[in-house]
């Protein structure tokens, strides 16, 4: 099996030895993205709202470098460190994951200081 990695200049730098994103067997597996403005390197903002739109902005700009969308979407995974930030981020979510939405984990974790969500992704890539 080939793999492909795949990087954007419209994500942020991965923070570690990892790719924005991998192409294997038609399918894009997109690496965990935060509310980082890749023109500036720093957290949008301190809450989850604009957080999770700027993790998404990142998370389809991946997913273009692959050749893919947010249409092409299966599989999303979203990573908050508090419970109540839910309804927030899931505002933020239904109005920028188009439907049919894409079957979704959302799980309770600990981040590094300031950020408050992060979202992974896996894609159809076009032939």
């Amino acid at each position: 099996m080939t793999r492909t990695a795949i990087t954007s200049p419209n994500a942020p730098e991965p923070a570690g030895p990892y790719s924005h994103g991998v192409v294997a067997a038609g399918i894009v597996a997109v690496a965990g993205q935060v509310g980082i403005d890749p023109t500036t390197g720093k957290l949008v903002g301190d809450d989850v709202t604009s957080q999770t739109r700027q993790a998404i902005k990142n998370l389809e700009a991946v997913l273009l470098a692959a050749g893919s969308s947010l249409d092409d979407v299966i599989r999303i995974g979203v990573f908050l460190t508090e419970v109540d930030d839910f309804a927030a981020m899931n505002e933020v979510y239904a109005q920028a994951v188009p439907a049919p939405h894409p079957a979704r984990t959302t799980v309770y974790v600990g981040l590094p200081p300031g950020y408050v969500v992060e979202v992974d992704a896996l894609a159809v890539v076009a032939p």
